[in-house]
């Protein structure tokens, strides 16, 4: 996995979770966090939560699940979507 293969990944995709993208390299989360933070820094790409309360209300989701990253995401962009496998939706 090299930085240009997430570039492409999230490129053709628009967004995907952190889960997806780990699953689809076949690496850790935190490996695949540590090269999405590459482009943040270019400002490539936005990290967002699948809504503000995931991460610290029910729990039941697994944290890479929701967190989601957007090529070439603005901060004033809607926020992105919940994943489908998602049961708890507000």
């Amino acid at each position: 996995m090299i930085l240009s293969d997430i570039r492409r990944y999230l490129e053709q995709r628009g967004q995907a979770t952190l889960a997806d993208i780990a699953l689809h390299f076949d690496a850790s989360p935190d490996a695949v966090r540590g090269m999405l933070e590459v482009w943040m820094r270019k400002g490539r790409v936005q990290r967002r939560m699948a809504t503000g309360s995931c991460g610290s209300s029910c729990n039941q989701c697994a944290p890479a699940a929701t967190e989601i990253y957007v090529w070439g995401g603005r901060e004033d962009d809607p926020d992105a979507s919940l994943p489908d496998s998602c049961g708890h939706r507000a």
